[in-house]
């Protein structure tokens, strides 16, 4: 799935009160006498340092118990076993909120990137809980925040070529995770040669998963998986993962797990997520004509959720419009399946090359009715009436 989200970057300039030959900088906001902001930017500095330096005892030692070194000591470990780079740390300002006489939050930007695999560095605030008027940390995260999973806690990190895998909580199926994904990478490359390679993440349930892409409750409850910037990020170059939803993924067969496997490598491994303006029959279609390329099922398994619409509510008068694939959609299986259908119906009429060149061609900014001319010949409407041919001929609709 591609989720469509902005990202909106407010600076804030104030003046303080001065004559026109003079400027006096107003002090530091603090809201809180237990706050104390240059001391946690020293421990945040000590963090980043410890990062860097792959010291699990220095970063466990600015702990504020022992839930928190030992969390802090997790963060070391997962940012050498995912191989981060450009790791920064670096104090904002408070968020208001205190603990007891000496804890308060503070809001931190951090910035990361997965060394061989991400071309730039993820960005995010998040509040950071301090102790000690801020000399150890307390805890990391927070309601309403986006929480990066490698800050969560403790990971299982499987890597195999230019493929790599974290795991929070149970790590049993890591290998799985990694087998399906390496396959993926193989299945995409097939059709849409390139280099980069896919990081897929894991966290250990829904309540993990809604953390750490920042989403509204229940809103993914029902997908396997999301390819989504790391950080949210709608800007370009932001780096771009797969995550599972491991309480949907594990419950599925090999043969289905890995047609989702690859049909979020296809999103991530063509940069769908920045293809803003490529309708979403195209982009969900497309990752799942390469995923069910090479499966040997019959269309009553593929198409049997649109069939069964089609012969209850008659042949669709366009192709599915994007409000269609909302996640939380009791029909979405249908709406993709359709969406499948188009791309099988332009791969059949052109070429499987003539569907990846308007796919390519749509997703870089080009015009849809253009590219279906060049590469297929067909307006729009004479696709949609090829496409409505077939859904009539499906299995259960037909006769």
């Amino acid at each position: 799935m591609r989720p469509l989200a902005a990202a909106l970057l407010v600076v804030a300039l104030g003046t303080g009160a001065c004559s026109k030959d003079e400027y006096v900088a107003p002090p530091p906001a603090r809201t809180s006498d237990a706050a104390d902001p240059a001391a946690a930017a020293q421990t945040l500095a000590a963090l980043q340092d410890a990062i860097s330096a792959g010291d699990t005892s220095a970063a466990a030692d600015l702990g504020a118990d022992a839930r928190s070194r030992d969390l802090l000591a997790a963060v070391v470990t997962n940012a050498g076993a995912l191989g981060l780079t450009d790791v920064t740390l670096r104090y904002v300002t408070e968020t208001g909120r205190t603990t007891g006489a000496d804890g308060w939050d503070g809001q931190v930007a951090v910035t990361w990137r997965v060394d061989g695999h991400d071309a730039a560095s993820a960005r995010t605030e998040l509040p950071v809980s301090f102790a000690g008027h801020g000399a150890s940390i307390a805890a990391i995260g927070g309601t309403g925040a986006r929480l990066p999973l490698w800050l969560s806690g403790p990971l299982t990190v499987e890597r195999a070529g230019d493929v790599l895998v974290s795991v929070a909580g149970d790590p049993a199926r890591a290998p799985a995770y990694l087998a399906a994904a390496r396959r993926a990478v193989t299945q995409v490359r097939a059709v849409v040669p390139g280099q980069a390679g896919l990081v897929v993440e894991v966290p250990a349930d829904p309540d993990g998963l809604q953390r750490t892409l920042d989403t509204a409750p229940g809103q993914y409850s029902a997908i396997a998986a999301v390819t989504a910037p790391v950080d949210g990020s709608q800007a370009a170059g932001s780096p771009v993962h797969v995550f599972l939803n491991r309480s949907v993924y594990d419950d599925l067969d090999p043969v289905a797990a890995q047609v989702v496997m690859t049909h979020e490598a296809v999103h991530a491994l063509t940069d769908a997520v920045g293809a803003r303006q490529a309708p979403l029959w195209l982009v969900e279609g497309f990752a799942d004509y390469v995923a069910l390329r090479d499966v040997d099922l019959p269309l009553t398994k593929t198409a049997g959720q649109v069939a069964t619409e089609v012969r209850k509510d008659g042949t669709p008068k366009t192709l599915p419009p994007d409000s269609e694939f909302d996640p939380t959609a009791s029909h979405l299986g249908g709406v993709y399946e359709a969406a499948w259908l188009v791309c099988v119906t332009l791969a059949d009429h052109a070429g499987e090359r003539a569907l990846v060149d308007l796919y390519e061609q749509v997703r870089d900014g080009g015009e849809l009715a253009a590219a279906l001319r060049e590469h297929a010949g067909w307006t729009e409407a004479e696709l949609t009436a090829a496409w409505q041919e077939r859904l009539r001929s499906l299995p259960g609709v037909a006769g």
